[in-house]
């Protein structure tokens, strides 16, 4: 069996629901400290939240440095007797796909970006420049205590990338046909409206919230935002959620809660958006109730990696593996590139995503192995660059 295909089965196996280690970290120190790799345990807790073990791994101090980013958190199964195959069993069937929750997102990344290593280190091609590996438990849950804190803890260490890949699954519909250069910003909020409580026979002595809950909603979902750009497709705001907790028809409720999702492009930021939702919700009558505002923190910012050499390097090792020039696109949902963003230009790279997150979640070990090669064209691209 290739490495890389041992070192997912190895990550597959591992419990690792969010934030859950379940010794997934413990793998990879394994195999990555023969190679010369100083690994680093960075745990992260606070916040009012729970601890997350994440790993820095870093080897050479000249040369370009590329950070390769990674989680090896998952989401919950589900209903697990609805698996063909146990979600943790990591089994390779007769037809060669092997199942398991992480198969796509994002076990398989991870394993093939470090089965790409071993053959680069012992070439030598290694020593030309810095590799450091930023592996994060905390990437499907909240992204508080994951890539956001190592970053902040690997800048106060005095280290510099030259360029981000992440390993999330962009190919669409056949391997190696998309390339995320970057993804468009998220802001959750909730609107509350306060009136107060009464009977349905008494209007005048309640006020009802849900008139102006629904007229709020109405305005946000008729409003649009913005066309789109050359990068980006258009904004959208969803709403996601209205509730009021009343289970009974002759009561006016006290209350209502109108939650949503706004996915924006580069002509905004939360601030911009923030001013927006203020001045859309100023245009609904509040009938004597009153509404607040909130935005939930943090706002995931858009971008995009223009102008990278990097990402035309990467561009052209996808095409020689995959034998077509990929899309570069910025659609789909958020990542952790939006962290490493901040102090380098990112691209992502990885399997067609179609089962992840799914029930029966699954991959072609020959897709797996077709990704090493992606990584170790790259990676060799990297260390002799110009």
């Amino acid at each position: 069996m290739s490495v890389a295909l041992e070192i997912l089965r190895d990550l597959i196996r591992c419990n690792s629901v969010t934030p859950a280690d379940d010794g997934a970290l413990d793998v990879l120190v394994r195999f990555l400290e023969p190679l010369g790799f100083k690994c680093i345990r960075t745990p992260f807790e606070g916040d009012g939240s729970y601890r997350v073990e994440n790993l820095f791994a870093t080897r050479g101090n000249s040369g370009p440095h590329l950070l390769f980013g990674g989680h090896t958190d998952v989401v919950p199964v589900g209903d697990a007797s609805a698996w063909t195959h146990d979600p943790f069993s990591a089994e390779i069937d007769n037809d060669g796909t092997i199942w398991g929750r992480g198969a796509v997102d994002m076990k398989s990344g991870v394993a093939a970006f470090c089965a790409a290593l071993p053959a680069f280190v012992a070439s030598g091609e290694a020593d030309k420049c810095t590799i450091s590996l930023v592996i994060t438990g905390d990437e499907e849950s909240d992204a508080i205590n994951g890539t956001v804190k190592v970053l902040e803890w690997a800048e106060a260490q005095g280290h510099k990338f030259d360029f981000g890949l992440v390993g999330e699954p962009t190919s669409a519909a056949t391997f190696g046909d998309t390339v995320k250069i970057g993804r468009r910003g998220s802001l959750g909020f909730t609107i509350t409206v306060a009136g107060e409580q009464g009977h349905v026979a008494y209007p005048d002595k309640a006020r009802n919230p849900l008139p102006t809950l629904a007229g709020i909603a109405h305005q946000l979902s008729n409003e649009k935002l913005d066309d789109g750009n050359e990068s980006f497709q258009p904004t959208n705001l969803e709403i996601t959620s209205i509730d009021v907790g009343n289970t009974a028809t002759n009561i006016i409720p006290a209350k209502g809660r109108l939650m949503g999702n706004i996915r924006f492009n580069d002509n905004w930021n939360g601030q911009k958006l923030e001013y927006w939702l203020s001045s859309q919700i100023l245009k609904v009558p509040a009938n004597g109730c009153n509404v607040e505002l909130d935005i939930k923190q943090p706002v995931s910012r858009s971008f995009v990696s223009h102008d990278s050499a990097h990402v035309d390097m990467l561009v052209k090792s996808v095409a020689a593996i995959a034998k077509q020039t990929p899309k570069r696109s910025t659609g789909g949902g958020t990542s952790d590139a939006r962290f490493i963003a901040d102090y380098c230009p990112v691209a992502e790279f990885g399997l067609v995503g179609k089962t992840m997150h799914q029930v029966d979640e699954r991959v072609p070990t020959q897709m797996v192995l077709e990704l090493e090669k992606v990584y170790a064209h790259f990676l060799n691209s990297f260390a002799n660059q110009g």
